[in-house]
């Protein structure tokens, strides 16, 4: 299994409180933190007092995962300064003056968190984090943290880390090369600061145009010819499938592996999961190994494996396992791949060191073409998903729908991006349009207009893309329902009264099942949330007063969200003579109940009956 880094593998949070002025601000944090200790030299409630703070510190100091410190800053330090090791070591210290105005890192700014927790204290108290890392004062990236933030490991190159950064913050040129994506590159991606240029392989760098060069990749180069300062990072993205012998002898093994990597150029380093059978699990191969790589274990079940096919299957493996390659059918399965970077090898080292060995990259970390299926808000631009907008800012094409989606959401489009609208075009010239780019590995946006489940057009796109054999996604967006009752000020669902909304339309040019004829819906009273049918509001209008009472309340709400909107409310009785006389057609939505502007079903969550669900 992967081993903890220093950092990680503490837990407490130690608060020194030297003066009791700063008791409440202390449990204001604790409250926050929740394995936090109150020290104080006092006996009070919810403290743990000690005679004496400098033998507390000495004993406990490299034990803390983090400390904060109320008080001088000068008593900090001096308190700490006999216990400091390394940046690497040391816990995050964080001083906080008596009065709650300033929060300071003091060690272990970036590696320990030092600076992430000021600005959490600092939140927490309404205070000021007052932080002198330079990188962090610029918005720059603290490339020092990076192989524990992300779990990556790297490796400088023509200078040492310190010297990298201090070229760095200099905002010299620099190249930045990634060739897989995670937590990690997504960030990097985001923040891109303005001399970065980001490339996707290392072959498209003119290396002369770049003072520095940052190389994010589970893929061995040739870096001879590369001049310049640079940092290699290696992410976890690789499977590693092992068969073997009955108790075979792990001397070796790890080392062996590693060495065929490296002559299909794929970095050992990246090895995230070492992946086998159940019946070999308690093999002391695969301890050996996920300990050599600091990989995790996963092991499968050959039920798990039958249907995976395998490009070198054995009939002796099948007899003895279940499965024609355990090496491949477990990379495979762990990858969620269907192709392998490296077939099934076999091994042999010495007597007793037989096994089978298989790489396959993890599906979610490998870079491909993609379709991103992002809904919208209904009308606003703002209202979308902070995900949807960095789809958008990330995407070389965005095709969306026309008149339904604002025009300035494809502003957050990045420099070179191709965006069109699919208004004029059929599906099969949008597929055709999309499927150019996705050949060539680029992002694709569909932009989508509210939420792309609700009365879309997806699924036949969807059917295009699966006979294509295309990878797409969806990010949902924010309905008109939704929309309708932030506007209307109304909760849909009232305890005692309606707990059921009804997302439907009118039967018009599209047919509806006679079990979803409007009035059969309407039996139950429920919120009923009517798109799409403001052009037959005369046939709606008689089919819900087969249910509802003509005084039923409704609001006709037209283009929601937009700068146009208009809201008319009146009663079921009035509601075609609302939509005719304002000549309302199109992005039109009935809504129809007792809920609407309802305020005499108040909820029952606060009473104290259902305290406990407010509890921690």
């Amino acid at each position: 299994m992967s081993k903890i880094k220093n950092h990680e593998e503490r837990s407490e949070t130690a608060i020194i409180v030297v003066s009791t002025v700063s008791l409440p601000m202390a449990r204001v944090i604790k409250n926050e933190i929740k394995d936090a200790i109150i020290y104080t030299k006092e006996k009070i409630r919810d403290c743990t007092a000690v005679p004496n703070f400098h033998t507390l510190v000495e004993e406990n100091f490299q034990k803390w995962k983090q400390l904060i410190f109320f008080g001088a800053t000068g008593i900090c330090v001096r308190m700490i300064a006999p216990c400091l090791k390394s940046k690497h070591e040391d816990p995050a210290v964080v001083c906080v003056n008596s009065n709650g105005l300033y929060a300071i890192p003091i060690v272990s700014g970036h590696i320990g968190g030092a600076n992430e927790l000021a600005k959490s204290v600092a939140r927490m108290l309404g205070a000021e984090a007052i932080i002198t890392t330079q990188s962090d004062n610029e918005g720059l990236w603290a490339l020092d943290t990076f192989t524990e933030k992300f779990g990556w490991k790297s490796k400088e190159f023509n200078c040492n880390m310190n010297e990298f950064i201090a070229a760095f913050v200099r905002r010299v040129p620099t190249a930045l090369v990634l060739e897989s994506k995670d937590e990690g590159t997504n960030y990097m991606e985001k923040t891109l600061p303005d001399f970065v240029t980001c490339f996707y392989g290392l072959s498209e760098v003119p290396l002369s145009a770049f003072e520095l060069l940052i190389i994010v990749s589970p893929y061995e180069h040739k870096y001879a010819d590369i001049k310049c300062p640079f940092i290699i990072f290696r992410p976890k993205a690789f499977s590693l499938g092992i068969g073997c012998r009955k108790q075979c002898d792990p001397e070796g093994v790890g080392r062996y592996i590693s060495e065929k990597m490296k002559e299909a150029y794929l970095s050992s380093d990246s090895v995230a999961h070492i992946c086998t059978i159940d019946m070999k699990k308690d093999e002391p191969l695969i301890k050996e190994l996920a300990e050599y790589f600091n990989a995790d274990v996963r092991v499968y079940t050959a039920e798990e494996l039958k249907e995976i096919e395998v490009p070198n299957p054995s009939e002796k493996a099948f007899e003895v396992t279940g499965v024609y390659s355990v090496a491949e059918s477990c990379a495979l399965k762990s990858s969620k791949n269907m192709f392998l970077l490296i077939d099934k090898q076999k091994g042999h080292i010495h007597e007793g060191a037989d096994f089978t060995f298989a790489v396959a990259f993890d599906s979610l970390s490998q870079r491909c073409s993609m379709i991103e299926i992002v809904g919208a808000g209904p009308g606003n631009p703002e209202l979308i998903s902070v995900r949807g907008k960095e789809l958008l800012q990330q995407a070389d094409l965005i095709l969306y729908a026309g008149s339904l989606v604002p025009e300035q959401l494809t502003y957050y489009a990045k420099p070179g991006a191709v965006v069109r609208s699919s208004a004029g075009m059929d599906l099969e010239e949008q597929i055709e349009l999309m499927k150019s780019f996705y050949d060539r590995d680029l992002s694709v946006v569909r932009l989508h207009t509210g939420d792309p489940c609700l009365f879309g057009a997806i699924e036949e796109q969807m059917a295009y893309f699966d006979r294509y054999g295309m990878d797409y996604r969806i990010t949902p967006g924010i309905s008109a329902f939704q929309a309708a009752a932030a506007v209307l000020r109304s909760q849909f669902t009232i305890p005692e009264k309606v707990q059921t909304i009804i997302l439907t339309r009118g039967k018009g040019r599209t047919p509806m099942p006679d079990r979803e004829a409007l009035h059969k819906l309407a039996e139950s009273q429920s919120t009923m949330c009517i798109y799409l049918s403001a052009n037959i509001v005369e046939d709606v209008q008689k089919e819900l007063l087969m249910s509802y009472p003509p005084t039923t309340p409704v609001a006709v709400c037209y283009k929601l969200t937009w700068k146009e909107q208009r809201i008319f409310r009146g009663q079921l009785k009035d509601l075609a003579k609302i939509v005719r006389d304002n000549s309302l057609t199109l992005t039109t939505l009935l809504v129809v109940g007792e809920a609407i502007g309802n305020r005499d079903g108040l909820s029952r969550l606060y009473s104290s009956d259902f305290k406990h669900l407010f509890r921690d």
